[in-house]
């Protein structure tokens, strides 16, 4: 096992759209019945999308996620035992709880909506981590907290402590978020401190603008949100350096932003003493991500569905951390990588179908796979190297 990934699971069903144009306008509309195509079953959540697009690049891992006895809980465990009876293995299954579950609506050309219920993961607790059984595991990644309660109400507490927990056992700590509903308590809480509590235990934190944007400056955010339908029409350089730059004064150690179409932006602290607690661990050239602040732009895609494309962007990153890839591990490379992932996962309804093996993956970086165009502002950027990928720095 080269990692582990615990947190929030839950059973998505995504209804078809192909060859329902214009559809996007009319749902939701009230009294309106919208034709839709069969719904596709999948797994998903930060345990599922990463770990199992982690899987199918072949890396080995460990899910730990937490279902109910009933319906969707069986489902969810017939799904991962089809792949891989191992995946299975370490999943929480409590008698009597809900299993949690997530419509995706999500047409051709539009962004996703989501339809969640929580479920179990607002039982889940620092307690349900057997530690002992990943004990080996390089990589803890923790995903999707702002929807699983008791890692939120209590101002961050039981999430440092989970995080902490990891670090002393060996293993480097990475943290995904999740958007959550603003009018709900999730969405009330008060998540820059949070952050501020829990950024000296995460190695590699991986939220989306939208997320660190809210969770930062929520000011900021509701006034982006007032003037552009999407807020990543309205980021340049100068923004991500602030935001990134913000988490890093409170300790973090490596801070990626998913960008969606426009790419994944990825700023490294310059405290050497803080980035060798992981390099050393996995074995990196720490000197190489020292101080580091790169965009990587998306490469071209068929879209067919968006669902779970960051969390196969970071089982890309991770993955080509650990293994055979680690000793050559630099971050232009593990950005790249990622962004490669995530364009694959796109290209299939579901989350993680559209993943191939790494080597698949590189064969096609190999062939000359293009770009999208830079769609950012980057004043005084330059490029890295000739792979597509910008440097504000060295």
């Amino acid at each position: 096992m080269e990692i582990a990934v615990a947190g929030h699971i839950c059973l998505d069903l995504i209804p078809a759209f192909e060859g329902r144009e214009g559809v996007a306008q009319r749902l939701l509309e009230p009294g309106k019945l919208v034709e839709v195509g069969t719904a596709l079953r999948a797994t998903g959540g930060a345990v599922s999308n990463t770990g199992l697009a982690l899987h199918r690049l072949g890396v080995p891992v460990s899910l730990l996620g937490k279902v109910g006895d009933d319906l969707f809980g069986e489902e969810i465990l017939r799904l991962l035992n089809a792949l891989d009876p191992r995946l299975a293995d370490k999943m929480i299954v409590v008698g009597g709880e809900t299993t949690s579950y997530t419509v995706v609506i999500s047409p051709p050309g539009v962004d996703r909506t989501l339809l969640h219920c929580p479920g179990a993961n607002d039982t889940f607790r620092y307690g349900d981590v057997d530690f002992e059984s990943i004990a080996g595991a390089k990589i803890f990644h923790f995903g999707y907290p702002p929807i699983m309660k008791h890692f939120y109400w209590d101002g961050g507490l039981e999430l440092r402590t989970l995080l902490k927990r990891a670090a002393s056992a060996g293993m480097v700590t990475s943290l995904d978020m999740a958007l959550p509903d603003p009018e709900s308590v999730a969405g009330r809480a008060d998540w820059r401190s949070v952050l501020e509590r829990c950024a000296s235990v995460v190695d590699f934190f991986m939220p989306s603008l939208e997320e660190l944007l809210f969770m930062v400056d929520v000011e900021f955010f509701d006034q982006l949100s007032a003037r552009h339908g999407d807020l990543l029409d309205a980021i340049d350089g100068h923004l991500l350096n602030r935001l990134a730059g913000q988490v890093l004064e409170w300790g973090g150690a490596v801070v990626g932003i998913k960008l969606g179409d426009k790419g994944l932006y990825l700023r490294t602290t310059g405290d050497r003493k803080r980035l060798k607690q992981l390099t050393g661990r996995l074995g990196l050239d720490a000197e190489r991500w020292t101080g580091r602040e790169l965009l990587a732009p998306c490469f071209e895609a068929d879209v067919v569905g968006t669902t779970g494309s960051g969390d196969c962007t970071i089982a890309g990153f991770l993955a080509a951390l650990v293994g055979e890839a680690a000793a050559k591990a630099s971050p232009e490379a593990a950005i790249t990588l990622a962004t490669a992932v995530g364009a694959c996962s796109v290209e299939q309804p579901d989350a993680t179908s559209g993943v191939p093996a790494i080597d698949e993956v590189q064969a096609r970086l190999d062939r000359g796979w293009p770009r999208l165009d830079r769609a950012i502002s980057l004043d005084g950027w330059r490029p890295a190297d000739e792979s597509g990928i910008f440097s504000a720095g060295r």
